[in-house]
């Protein structure tokens, strides 16, 4: 719990309940500097809770086992708040130059 736990790793996590995201992705939809973001990846990786994979200049991320969400669910539940975080679609984000975004440059929207 104490790997999840963290705002900013807890938040990371549901960002990749839709699937793998880059750094910059990430970087931008949190709205914190990219080191900071590397910082919480690099420690999830080390708890094994999320894995990498590199394809040119790009570093990706997903979760190793989906299972965290249940239990992010759970601990969710927990804590008061019902409802999942879970998004069918990963939101396209108006500064980010990810090349899912950049692709969906004609319809972006910014969260």
């Amino acid at each position: 719990m104490k790997v999840i736990g963290h705002p900013a790793r807890w938040q990371i996590l549901n960002l990749l309940r839709s699937g793998e995201e880059c750094v910059c992705h990430l970087t931008v939809a949190l709205g914190q500097r990219q080191a900071y973001v590397s910082q919480q990846l690099m420690f999830l990786r080390r708890a094994g809770v999320i894995v990498d994979r590199k394809e040119g200049l790009r570093v990706y991320y997903q979760v190793k086992d989906r299972r965290v969400f249940d239990l992010m669910d759970e601990a969710g539940k927990i804590a008061g708040y019902e409802g999942k975080a879970e998004e069918e679609h990963p939101p396209i984000l108006a500064n980010c130059a990810c090349p899912r975004c950049e692709s969906q440059g004609a319809h972006k929207h910014s969260i």
